[in-house]
């Protein structure tokens, strides 16, 4: 039985369209959704004179407040399952799978570009890596 789906939302709108599928799963097993955003960490911001506009920590920051803003937004496709919003910066298959871990999931719901085999078998996308590399099961939309 799922009880928590980890949701991994990209800057790409086509990541929110299983958001739907996810919504629905989570509504008729009484799951928790977790959405997570993952950005790369950021590095210190310079202006054209070489002098610092932002520090790492304050970009980590402002990223952060992005991140939740826009989890925030998709999260009302969910009226009546608790929903979490999480931002993690670094890798996101490491961080993908990380939280996956850390929330305990039953499910990781991802979306990925419509690829011919070919392809997919010698560049594998971020939700095929993760999907053979997780023993959690997973969800994978291909869009």
């Amino acid at each position: 039985m799922t009880k928590r789906i980890l949701a991994p939302i990209g800057a790409r709108e086509r990541s929110e369209a299983i958001m739907p599928v996810v919504a629905a799963l989570a509504r008729d097993s009484g799951a928790s959704v977790r959405l997570l955003r993952v950005f790369p960490v950021p590095e210190r911001v310079v202006g054209a004179h070489g002098r610092t506009v932002a520090y790492v920590d304050q970009e980590m920051a402002r990223l952060t407040d992005e991140g939740l803003e826009d989890l925030a937004r998709v999260a009302t496709a969910f009226a009546g399952v608790p929903v979490e919003c999480v931002v993690r910066f670094g890798e996101p298959e490491n961080e993908i799978r990380l939280e996956a871990e850390a929330f305990h999931a039953d499910l990781i719901a991802l979306t990925t570009d419509k690829r011919g085999r070919l392809r997919t078998a010698l560049a594998p996308t971020l939700a095929d890596r993760i999907a053979s590399k997780t023993s959690i099961p997973a969800l994978v939309l291909h869009g």
